[in-house]
């Protein structure tokens, strides 16, 4: 069947709604998806039946980043495939990054649901980089199920109709009275044929279009219901691999000797003969970043790089502090216009930089040959690395093989490629192979950032009414350089966007208003490219919803309204109000709470997914003034009640776990997570001293509610915790302290730990852990 809007537009609605796909030329069953409308059920299939228009036509309707991101990939979504082998599995590769939120799990699921097999008889793998696919292979913006969910069940549904079709001549039976389950075809009288043997008979010679129908949703049976991840026993048994676990043969362990400030050169090496005759060291050379080091093991890299003696040249940021930073944000700070007559609630809001390390350290493996290079990394933009690869070195694109390994952590970090670049570089310089690998001080003072911002935020009122809501952000420059940027530059034309930068448009497709607050503004600007900065997890929307959460309650306050009742009563719509009114129910809002102790309340809405966030925090002295070696300890969040609403959900326990990660980033960011900036670097040199939610700064009681499915497709969930979690802990505070914090993360004002040198960069591994156990 087929429909369409009051307007006359298609209706893109799955439910039983037919999609073309095609059965490709192959040995065994390969089939790819087509994003076309097709046509009615009893209207005859031919070649001009639809035609090629589904992305232009989705333009002009575009609501936000995502539906940019989604649209950008849907001219090469038919160029990846669900196979079917002899074995009776089904292979799939995926033009995106898994690092560690689960979509190779979310992946299988699709395809398992559509062809009926066994979950665990699908095997997902990470697509090398794949030009032809253009814009269809960047890991970014909570994009990767939004885009592919439609795609690669399609691609699974045609699978599953030349499987039928090829049972149905093998049994002599019609098709329709065929059923697949568990990766068997059987009819009624109960013969049947396993999909691996019809493999090879439901193959094509010639690339055949089709028009399929999907499940419809009431039948789903994977879709929507709680599994584990398909990779868990491997990740917890360490066979999973990730880059540093692979074995490329004469790949030894390379590091870089970084500079003491950010994006420093080199001027002079003074003892280079002496550091390549130490131990187990191969090769010293100075590369663009720094000097490079390869050696037997790890740990001879490491005393290498700190025997070495160099003289840099001054970096990027020479100088500079938070202090200094701040007043050039100040400066560059659009105006809020001439204040009203009315009534005003307004506050300023300071964001300092935080850092973009993952978990797994920055690392690439390379082997460069004089007419050949390959590169194995955790990349979420493998296209354009393997483009600034080959140009970095001097071959033509299609000589660059990039193959995508797991990774472990991201929060958009694997959006760079700085390792892989580096690894290149340095292995086409000593013509050997190379497995670098950051080292933790190196991407906490010379990696990706989150950028120092302000937000300022006006509020006019008259009565009970909100009037108007202007909000000026001002950031530190953020590099969208990685992929990002190109899809709009692509499609630059067709949107309202003028001439925004690269930034201010991902700043105006990714805020909204989900308060009805009169005439709304929220205006970008950004100054100072001198830093290394990325699209950390959530982007703009942590700092952008903490400051108006802390504003609405200020204005809530003036009105003499409750919070909760406040954000309820001016909500746009009814799902949004739902989530708020669930995290308040379960959360027992309103309760009574010992002095010092306060609860606090946020919503955030973003790419089609909604969301909403209680916590209880405790500031008593007690709490705040626990002694942690080396630490900021400060307050406490001892309950996080939150509920989140991403339409259809493909795998609830997988959102669950998204959005546990999401509330610990947002406390971080709330409470302890920061940089601090002095004469041109940062002092935090690892993990030990940059303050990310340690234990015991985690919320004893945490519960995530996952909401009844209120679309038939999903919604973004991979960065959709933090804001909601941020503002909360930040009005919680307020409220438990008598005064609305102003600056982010709340306990920067504190160093706790003694800066390790610069020089030389990589601090000495401790010898004192045993000291310090429990």
């Amino acid at each position: 069947m087929t429909g369409s809007h009051d307007d006359g537009r298609p209706d893109t609605a799955i439910g039983r709604r037919r999609f073309l796909g095609y059965v490709l030329a192959a040995p065994t069953l390969v089939a790819a998806a087509e994003l076309v409308p097709a046509p009615a059920a009893a209207a005859p299939l031919s070649a001009s039946a639809a035609s090629n228009t589904a992305a232009t036509s989705a333009l002009p309707e575009l609501l936000d980043l995502n539906d940019l991101m989604t649209v950008a990939a849907l001219p090469t979504a038919n160029l990846i495939t669900v196979e079917v082998r002899q074995d009776g599995t089904v292979a799939f590769a995926l033009p995106r990054a898994e690092v560690g939120q689960g979509i190779t799990t979310s992946t299988a699921m699709l395809i398992a649901e559509e062809l009926a097999v066994p979950l665990d008889r699908v095997r997902v793998t990470l697509a090398d980089a794949r030009p032809e696919l253009v814009f269809n292979q960047l890991t970014g913006g909570s994009n990767t199920t939004i885009a592919t969910y439609t795609p690669i069940r399609v691609a699974a549904a045609v699978a599953r109709e030349r499987l039928l079709a090829a049972a149905s001549a093998e049994l002599g039976v019609a098709a329709a009275v065929l059923t697949i389950e568990d990766g068997v075809v059987k009819d009624r009288s109960g013969r049947s044929v396993g999909i691996g043997a019809l493999a090879t008979k439901a193959a094509s010679t010639r690339t055949e279009r089709v028009s399929v129908e999907l499940t419809p949703r009431a039948a789903l049976r994977v879709i929507g219901r709680p599994h584990n991840r398909v990779d868990a026993l491997d990740a917890v048994t360490g066979r999973k691999k990730f880059t540093m676990d692979l074995d490329v043969p004469n790949a030894k362990p390379a590091m870089v000797c970084r500079p003491p400030t950010i994006n420093g050169t080199v001027r002079s090496v003074a003892n280079l003969a002496a550091v390549r005759a130490m131990p187990g060291v191969t090769d010293v050379v100075t590369i663009s970043t720094g000097v490079a080091v390869r050696a037997e093991t790890f740990g001879q890299c490491i005393d290498a790089v700190r025997a070495l003696q160099v003289t840099w040249n001054p970096g990027t940021a020479e100088g500079k502090s938070d202090a200094s930073v701040l007043r050039a944000l100040e400066s560059a700070e659009l105006p809020m216009g001439l204040r009203p007559p009315t009534p005003v609630v307004e506050g300023k809001f300071t964001f300092y930089f935080r850092s973009n390390s993952a978990l797994e350290p920055n690392c690439a493996i390379a082997d460069v040959r004089s007419d050949r290079a390959e590169i194995w990394s955790s990349l979420k933009s493998p296209i354009v690395a393997q483009q600034a690869i080959a140009a970095k070195l001097g071959l033509p694109v299609g000589k660059v093989t990039v193959h995508v390994t797991e990774g472990g952590g991201s929060f958009g970090r694997k959006l760079f490629f700085d390792a892989a670049l580096e690894a290149a570089e340095l292995s086409k310089k000593i013509g050997k192979p190379v497995k670098l690998m950051w080292h933790r001080a190196d991407d906490s003072r010379q990696g990706r950032t989150h950028p120092m911002a302000t937000s300022r935020v006006r509020v006019s009122y008259l009565g009970d009414t909100v009037l108007s809501y202007k909000q000026r952000h001002t950031s530190v420059s953020t590099d969208l350089g990685h992929g990002l940027g190109e899809i709009i530059t692509a499609l630059a034309a067709r949107l309202p966007v003028g001439d925004m930068t690269f930034a201010q448009v991902f700043f105006h497709f990714s805020q909204s208003m989900s308060y009805r607050f009169g005439v709304t503004s929220q205006l970008l600007n950004e100054t100072d490219k001198s830093f290394n900065t990325g699209s950390m997890r959530n982007v703009y929307s942590p700092d952008v919803t903490c400051a108006r959460e802390l504003i609405v309650d200020q204005v809530a306050g003036r009105m003499g309204k409750d919070p909760y009742r406040f954000r309820h009563d001016h909500l746009q719509d009814a799902r949004s109000r739902a989530v708020l009114a669930r995290v308040a129910e379960a959360g027992g809002w309103g309760r009574s709470m010992a002095a010092g102790t306060a609860q606090g309340i946020a919503f955030h809405a973003e790419y089609k997914s909604v969301s909403a966030a209680l916590v209880e925090i405790d500031c008593r002295p007690g709490t705040v003034n626990r002694p942690i070696r080396d630490g900021v300890t400060g307050p406490r969040v001892t309950k996080v009640v939150f509920a989140v609403d991403v339409g259809l959900a493909v795998n609830p326990r997988g959102l669950e776990a998204q959005m546990m990660g999401g509330v610990m980033d947002g406390i971080a960011l709330a409470l302890t997570s920061s940089l601090h900036l002095r004469d041109g670097h940062f002092l935090e040199a690892s993990w030990d001293n940059y303050f990310y939610t340690r234990q015991w700064n985690t919320p004893p009681e945490l519960r995530i509610i996952v909401m009844p499915s209120t679309s038939e497709e999903p919604g973004g969930a991979g960065e959709l915790a933090v804001a909601a979690s941020m503002a909360a802990v930040a009005c919680a505070y307020g409220r438990a302290t008598g005064t609305m914090p102003t600056s982010f993360p709340i306990n920067h004002g504190t160093l706790s730990f003694t800066p390790k040198p610069t020089v030389p960069p990589i601090p000495p591994s401790p010898t004192d852990g045993r000291d310090h156990a429990r």
